[in-house]
């Protein structure tokens, strides 16, 4: 993977984990990098960036340390996706209530403008892009 690509990767995943940026722009610079999806794994605390080429690179995640409930609150997983939306938090208190809500990671798919949240038993929320990350 072009050292450029990964630069633009691990500032992008600073940027967030510092709470630094909204998740809308960091997809956006993700995108013009080239990347089309990434899974965020809560349990492995790592996330992986992937290329249409099949090239992928990965950074830690530093996820607090909490443990996952085995249940899953959709609401509460949602409740927490529309502060993110409006700005009201940023990534690390995302997290936190992500995981809270049963969340062990997630696929955010770039090119198909959506994010997959899932539980320990595969439980899951489809979240669309909002149209104002167009």
């Amino acid at each position: 993977m072009d050292h450029s690509i990964k630069s633009t990767i691990e500032r992008s995943a600073a940027d967030a984990h510092a709470g630094r940026s909204t998740f809308g722009e960091g997809v956006g610079l993700l995108k013009a990098a080239g990347v089309e999806a990434y899974h965020a794994d809560f349990r492995r605390r790592e996330a992986t960036y992937y290329l249409p080429s099949g090239e992928w690179h990965a950074v830690p995640l530093p996820a607090p340390e909490i443990a996952v409930p085995q249940a899953f609150d959709a609401a509460a997983l949602q409740a927490a996706i529309r502060g993110a939306q409006r700005d009201e938090l940023r990534y690390p208190e995302f997290m936190q209530l992500a995981m809270a809500a049963g969340c062990v990671g997630y696929f955010v798919w770039i090119a198909g403008r959506h994010v997959e949240y899932f539980s320990h038993r595969g439980q899951g929320h489809i979240e669309r892009f909002p149209d104002a990350m167009d």
